[in-house]
């Protein structure tokens, strides 16, 4: 499927992105395509990641873990999360087309982090679709 945003759209997702998600607990949230392309980043000013490398390696894991679910019955999985000593990391899918990487530390739970997302995502989809 293509997908085309329109420079309006990309500033809406980026305050959408900046407003619900980055904070003190939350370090970075990145949309990327299935392909792994960045197509906006937004974060808290202490994060420094290699961002290109995560978008691909990000993208990849989702792939994989997606073949996983067809293995087993499933169509897909919506989410993955990975958690580590010092910072964690929550993937979305967005639509078909897009994913939300969302970086967090071991100060935010991942139950405020999956209801900020959910949050976000909604209205993310909603922009989206105008």
């Amino acid at each position: 499927m293509e997908y085309s945003l329109d420079q309006r759209q990309l500033d809406q997702i980026e305050t959408v992105l900046q407003k619900n998600l980055i904070s003190e607990e939350i370090d970075c949230a990145v949309i990327i395509d299935m392909a792994g392309n960045i197509i906006t980043d937004q974060n808290n000013g202490r994060a420094n990641y290699d961002i290109y490398s995560l978008a691909a390696l990000a993208a990849g894991n989702f792939g994989a873990v997606n073949a996983i679910a067809n293995i087993i019955g499933e169509r897909e999985f919506s989410l993955l999360y990975h958690k580590g000593k010092n910072k964690s990391i929550h993937f979305s899918r967005l639509t078909s087309d897009f994913l939300l990487v969302t970086i967090f530390g071991v100060e935010s739970s991942l139950g405020y982090v999956r209801l900020k997302v959910a949050e976000t995502v909604e209205k993310i989809q909603r922009l989206l679709k105008t």
